[in-house]
């Protein structure tokens, strides 16, 4: 035996000594961890976004992150073959990958327009659309508690946009938060999407067309307000890309092993990695009303969340 072979043995014991270890903890603190390192990842990516976006278009850089990503899902699809391209529904995959763009691009628009902490803020705010598609398409009763706490948390989103001149200042409204506001409803619409298609179609599937389609998408806004990245800049967008992918696969794994209400609070982190990171890297400092439409957007989603958590709970016990 080589030493080669030796150290190779030993890398391998040590590594079996880690998925041990790391077995031994409880879905719950495994997920906790998980959805920490992908709120860090994601967090990340919308700092490169924002710098980059001091040059080069959103559209631009919404097409790198769809096109490296899809170059992330093609070695899972030569693996398990071309057979995961098959669907009886593509119309529906086209119609998914249309909505995602447009919710990544006003997500991209309000990153590079508004301070990071107040762009990550009104991300979370999708939950408060998703009842109100859930009440218009599904036919879901919303119930008092569920509709107070939607209109305290758009409310929160008002706030932020401060038009009737709120704490004495002149009246506005912030195109970038309704923009934001805009990415959030179509993050909404994108999951209800994928609550329909993944009744037939299996995640890979609608992981790969989702990539296929946001690249397709992309391509042609992005040539029209194309400039040619410098090296430099072109890691960079590999970076956002990788990321995005690897943020949200944590997230999405945390989120399954895991009761929900104990690890989707660590999503949320983001809103505060994005201040510190906005602080530190831009010398960002979020005003007063900014701070309080975000809080009240926060305290209200995760009311949200806390609710339908039992309510799930409750129907899995009851016979």
């Amino acid at each position: 035996m080589g030493a080669g072979d030796i150290s190779f043995s030993g890398n391998n014991r040590f590594a079996s000594r880690l998925a041990l270890y790391w077995s031994g903890f409880s879905g719950n603190v495994r997920g906790a961890v998980y959805v920490t390192v992908g709120a860090l990842l994601l967090t990340c990516m919308a700092i490169l976004v924002k710098f980059l976006g001091s040059r080069l278009d959103s559209f631009q850089i919404l097409f790198f992150r769809s096109f490296v990503g899809l170059l992330f899902i093609l070695p899972l699809a030569l693996k398990q073959g071309w057979g995961i391209c098959r669907t009886t529904i593509p119309m529906m995959h086209m119609t998914r990958g249309g909505i995602g763009i447009l919710g990544n691009f006003c997500f991209f628009y309000s990153i590079t327009h508004l301070l990071l902490a107040d762009s990550m803020a009104l991300q979370f705010s999708r939950p408060l659309f998703m009842i109100l598609l859930a009440a218009a398409f599904l036919g879901e009763t919303v119930g008092f508690k569920r509709g107070t706490a939607t209109l305290v948390g758009f409310s929160g989103i008002l706030i932020m946009t401060r038009p009737f001149g709120l704490g004495g200042g002149p009246a506005t409204f912030d195109l970038g938060v309704l923009v934001g506001a805009l990415g959030a409803f179509f993050g909404a619409l994108v999951v209800v999407a994928i609550k329909q298609l993944s009744k037939t179609e299996s995640t890979t599937v609608i992981m790969f067309y989702y990539a296929f389609w946001g690249a397709i998408f992309s391509l042609v806004p992005a040539l029209l307000v194309w400039q040619t990245p410098t090296p430099a800049e072109l890691g960079w967008l590999v970076l956002v890309g990788f990321f995005g992918i690897v943020g949200q696969t944590c997230i999405t794994r945390g989120v399954s092993m895991a009761d929900t209400t104990v690890v989707l609070p660590f999503d949320y982190l983001r809103i505060v990695y994005a201040a510190v990171f906005g602080f530190l890297m831009f010398g960002e400092v979020p005003g007063l009303w900014s701070l309080t439409g975000a809080l009240v957007i926060v305290v209200s989603t995760l009311y949200i969340l806390t609710l339908e958590a039992r309510t799930k709970a409750k129907k899995r016990v009851t016979p």
